[in-house]
């Protein structure tokens, strides 16, 4: 059974899906206009693995994640870059799907992007003002009336304060109530708009995950809209309480039958935060570390936990990783077959406990310590052979670890021009020896030597790794 964490009634409860064998999950995604940070990153991290324990279970998920691609912070960026809109979010979506890829991040189902969706939030806000949740002002703007809704912060739990904005944008003067949050904020000058039955504007902040949602996930007559919805700790309120509000009081269900949050990022104990100057950019690591290592220690804490990033426990993190990579290598070349052993139920049971990677990653530990004490008693162990490569596979495709050639894993940090150097060498050297030109070959061999790397002769070939 899987079990998971619900966020809004504080306690673990059994995932029973909408529909059998089906588990539809919607994570709100990046605004596009700057790098993405570690914050990014774990939250990305979390819910990939969540969809590869859901699959490992049995499901067939549907994963949404949206693309927020307008939005003030975007039209600023593009003003100030004198770019245009499309410019700016394409050069950040590439880039997000780039450094995601690089840890492990696995594309979701739909990745439905927020001017894509124009129409389906209009939609929204029409059904909202029908059933007398919404208002429009005499300047154009369309606030979702939260004293109309007895069942608004029901999902965050707190008592509004009355100074606390919500909102991305300006208050307008004409709200009801100070909690009143904008759905759709008129534009009266040229800049980036849309045509609506409200007048030229543009979608208020948290609308556009609810119409999205509404748009690709919801089935008619059901209870919920999705299984699961996910984010980071900081969008349970506003951002999570007000797309809750809407969906609930534009439709006849609620929006979610699970809520997921992930703790926050912090950076050696502070808090990650732009204005601190603290915002550690994702590529930035990357620059230091194998993308695999970076997914590794993210994801080595438990994710409803906050998490310290320091390159001490990073350091330590590498290490342990690095313990798998050579328990791969020492196996290279070996194939099995889709078996299932007991370590592959224990690890899919720990994961299954609200994805409590502690356990899961001891259990890999005492797997790897006990593989390579059997293999240097008994080398020629067939069977230990075949159900540790078995367990291998199986870590890849459940965590995402060990998906690289094991030798190239090693040759991290050694640069593109050294690399295409010692291949040639390599390459040259292997010519050699099959001319039986073994001095060449031993010159070869320390010219490559000497450029800090060890070789290994293999019966896949020649591969080498940085000292």
């Amino acid at each position: 059974m899987l079990h998971i964490y619900d966020s809004v009634k504080k306690e673990k409860r059994e995932f029973i899906p909408l529909e059998a064998n089906k588990a539809s999950l919607y994570v709100c995604g990046p605004t596009v206009y700057d790098d993405a940070h570690l914050g990014h990153a774990k939250s990305a991290l979390v819910f990939d693995l969540l969809t590869r324990v859901l699959e490992a279970h049995g499901y067939e998920v549907t994963y949404a994640r949206n693309i927020t691609d307008i939005d003030d912070k975007i039209i600023k960026k593009a003003q100030a870059q004198n770019k245009t809109i499309q410019a700016i979010t394409d050069f950040y979506t590439e880039a997000f799907h780039k450094e995601m890829a690089s840890i492990g991040v696995k594309r979701p189902t739909i990745e439905p992007k927020a001017t894509q969706s124009i129409e389906a939030m209009i939609e929204l806000i029409q059904k909202l003002i029908a059933n007398n949740h919404a208002y429009t002002t005499p300047d154009g703007d369309v606030y979702f009336d939260t004293q109309s809704d007895s069942e608004y912060l029901s999902l965050s739990h707190r008592v509004q304060n009355e100074e606390e904005r919500q909102e991305r944008v300006e208050s307008s003067g004409y709200k009801k109530n100070q909690a009143d949050f904008a759905l759709w904020k008129s534009v009266h000058d040229d800049s980036v708009s849309y045509d609506s039955p409200f007048g030229k504007g543009r979608p208020g902040w948290h609308l556009e995950c609810s119409a999205m949602i509404e748009k690709h996930l919801a089935k008619p007559d059901a209870p919920f809209a999705v299984d699961i919805h996910g984010g980071g700790a900081d969008l349970l309120f506003p951002h999570h309480e007000n797309e809750a509000a809407q969906t609930r009081c534009a439709t006849n269900h609620a929006l979610a039958n699970y809520w997921m949050h992930n703790g926050f990022v912090n950076i050696d104990g502070e808090k990650m935060s732009k204005s601190l100057g603290n915002s550690f950019f994702l590529k930035d690591a990357l620059k230091e570390y194998d993308g695999e290592v970076l997914r590794f220690y993210l994801l080595s804490t438990h994710y409803r936990s906050n998490f310290n990033f320091n390159t001490q426990d990073l350091e330590s993190a590498k290490k342990r990783l690095d313990k798998l990579y050579r328990l791969k290598k020492r196996l290279f070349g070996l194939t099995c077959n889709d078996e299932t052993t007991p370590f592959q139920e224990k690890l899919l049971e720990a994961l299954g406990d609200d994805l409590n990677i502690s356990t899961a990653l001891a259990l890999i530990d005492e797997m790897i310590t006990h593989a390579n004490e059997t293999l240097d008693t008994a080398g020629k162990h067939k069977v230990l052979k075949r159900e540790t490569v078995a367990n291998l596979a199986y870590i890849e495709k459940v965590l995402g670890f060990g998906v690289k050639n094991p030798y190239e894993y090693f040759q991290f940090g050694v640069d593109e021009a050294t690399k295409t150097k010692i291949d040639t060498l390599i390459a040259t050297r292997n010519e050699a020896k099959k001319a039986k030109d073994f001095a060449l070959s031993d010159t070869l061999r320390d010219e490559i030597l000497a450029l800090g790397v060890q070789i290994m002769d293999t019966p896949q070939g020649t591969f080498w790794e940085k000292i």
